[in-house]
């Protein structure tokens, strides 16, 4: 109530705080199944694209392109059907955490790498590497939320080489 009171008076505004992220935060009032139906949502699109784009490699001439628009995509779409269960700034703090900032960074600038070799330097082999890229990228972010299970899979790894 004391927030519509404040809203109404004109008192509130976007800056009031300094902090844009979280007056978005604060504006989210979305009720617990409300943010699991968007996540479903979000999430079901993210992967619906994927597979679509994998599809699409076997279509001539345009497929590659297709697949690397559609795949892309839906990374994005997955990455942030989460934003709807944490809210968007519990989710940004969380993939810059120094656990997965690096594996952050890697994923974003795989997507935004697989989308300038795609449309700007028209390399789509090049394209294809960043595109597995992201899936490795992918993978080790999602890891990172379940405890201790990337230092689980380092030590299979090396005993694997030794």
């Amino acid at each position: 109530m004391d927030k519509l009171k404040s809203v109404l008076s004109g008192t509130d505004g976007p800056n009031e705080n300094g902090n844009i992220l979280q007056a978005a935060n604060e504006a989210s009032t979305l009720g617990w199944g409300t943010r699991v139906k968007g996540f479903m949502v979000c999430f079901v699109i993210g992967v619906t694209c994927s597979v679509l784009g994998a599809c699409m490699l076997f279509v001539p001439k345009i497929g590659i392109l297709l697949f690397i628009i559609l795949y892309s995509f839906g990374n994005l779409c997955s990455l942030c059907s989460t934003m709807f269960l944490m809210g968007p700034v519990k989710q940004l703090k969380r993939m810059c955490d120094k656990t997965r900032a690096l594996a952050t960074t890697i994923m974003l600038t795989c997507i935004v790498l697989t989308l300038c070799a795609a449309f700007w330097w028209k390399n789509f082999g090049l394209a294809l590497l960043f595109c597995i890229l992201q899936v490795i990228a992918f993978a080790w972010y999602g890891l990172s939320y379940i405890p201790f299970i990337r230092d689980a899979i380092l030590k299979i790894i090396t005993m694997c080489v030794k």
